[in-house]
């Protein structure tokens, strides 16, 4: 029996959940929501993009037929395609925009940190 995450559950550990929070409750991205949220909404999409679906059926279709390890893969439950298509269209895109900018920032820094450090003793 395999004990390991699946390939989606670990790049979804990379992510910033608590930034991701802080950027959601400023654009009031959950506001009046129950259970779609804007992080299920975020993972969702990753994994169509990861996925390589062309359209919200495809996404939909593809995470049906993967209805069990949903909460493995850190999603929880599936989601309807007009829900989808519902939270796509009225949630503010800037959310999911300033999370990436800010993601690609951190990753830059500590990646010039490092590259920094690395040749700091050098003559």
């Amino acid at each position: 029996m395999n004990k390991d995450k699946y390939v989606f559950a670990q790049l979804v550990g990379f992510l910033d959940n608590f930034k991701f929070l802080r950027i959601v409750k400023k654009y009031e991205g959950d506001k009046y929501i129950k259970s779609y949220t804007c992080w299920n909404q975020l993972l969702t999409m990753m994994f169509g993009q990861l996925s390589n679906q062309e359209s919200l059926r495809d996404l939909i279709v593809a995470m049906e037929a993967h209805a069990g390890k949903l909460y493995h893969l850190g999603i929880g439950k599936s989601v309807t395609r007009s829900n989808l298509n519902k939270a796509n269209e009225q949630r503010n895109y800037r959310i999911f925009e300033e999370f990436a900018t800010d993601s690609s920032d951190a990753k830059e820094q500590k990646n010039n940190i490092t590259f920094t450090e690395r040749f700091r003793d050098l003559p």
